[in-house]
């Protein structure tokens, strides 16, 4: 039996796992894809302390190897359920059951799509999710990026470098990103912006050619070799629902990450919270390690 469970290998839960093992508790960490989560997906991280510009694979990389040095143990399954008994807690994962006295869910969130036609048809041969995965298969070709948030913006700056043009489709007509982020894509001589505009439907052969778009000046079709999603991001708490309380499909708990269940904690973007960065997912994983520690101890 572990002291703690960890559901999720992003910042929170690899954070939460450093400083679990640094307290001497027992941990293991699911991850069913890549540690790292989200922040593996970002170009430049230029707002962590202490460290000036790093990209999120290579600080992913970097906590990684850290929690894996201190002796937390990395299965490399996805949880597929969690439950509890007596005060004991178990996850199952690829037809194994692990028990622990606490657990803390950290599976943070995954990308929005856009739900329109064409979009799942082209997913992988043309739309994509990750600029920075996938940004050089389209070198000196033309894309879109939709979205209007942070993140979009970085795809658009990021995708500017490497394409001959990018277009930015915004459903609004100003952005809800950062002004370094805003002014930085009007200064882009290669980012054209479509403010007031939906994508519509995604065409295309074996691969995408076009997009179509509706704006305040009526429908037209774009020509794109690939459209860039970064609409925003939804939590994966499905199977939490009826565990701990939820609210708009986010873990209900404070700063303090206590959940509405004794000895469960949730830390980073899978909890309600009015802030979503590597810093506030990574202070969540030390604090709820530290709050676990203290469930366990009294």
């Amino acid at each position: 039996m572990f002291d703690i469970l960890i559901i999720g290998a992003g910042p929170a839960g690899m954070t939460a796992a450093i400083y679990a093992r640094r307290a001497g508790l027992s941990v293991a960490v699911f991850e069913g894809e890549i540690c790292g989560g989200q922040m593996t997906l970002t170009p430049e991280v230029e707002n962590y302390p202490g460290i000036a510009k790093i990209s999120g694979a290579e600080l992913s990389y970097t906590m990684s190897e850290q929690m894996r040095s201190l002796g937390a143990e990395v299965i490399e399954s996805a949880a597929e359920s969690v439950s509890e008994k007596d005060g004991v807690y178990a996850v199952s994962a690829d037809g194994k059951e692990y028990l622990a006295k606490t657990v803390i869910i950290a599976n943070g969130a995954k990308r929005r799509k856009l739900g329109i036609p064409g979009e799942e048809k082209y997913s992988g041969r043309g739309v994509s999710y990750c600029a920075v995965c996938d940004g050089m298969f389209f070198k000196d070709k033309t894309v879109c990026v939709v979205g209007g948030g942070n993140t979009a913006l970085e795809d658009a700056i990021y995708l500017s470098r490497i394409c001959e043009k990018v277009y930015l489709i915004h459903r609004r007509d100003e952005f809800r990103a950062k002004k370094i982020l805003v002014d930085s894509v009007k200064a882009a001589e290669n980012i054209e912006i479509l403010y007031d505009t939906v994508p519509t439907e995604i065409i295309g052969d074996m691969k995408v050619a076009s997009v179509k778009v509706s704006g305040k000046d009526g429908e037209e079709e774009i020509s794109v070799s690939a459209v860039f999603v970064a609409i925003g991001l939804e939590p994966k708490n499905g199977m939490f629902g009826g565990f701990v309380e939820l609210s708009d499909g986010y873990i209900k708990a404070g700063e303090d990450t206590h959940t509405s269940r004794a000895g469960v904690f949730a830390a980073g973007d899978t909890r309600t919270k009015t802030l979503r960065q590597i810093v506030t997912a990574a202070s969540d994983g030390a604090l709820a390690a530290a709050e676990a520690e203290k469930y366990i101890y009294g």
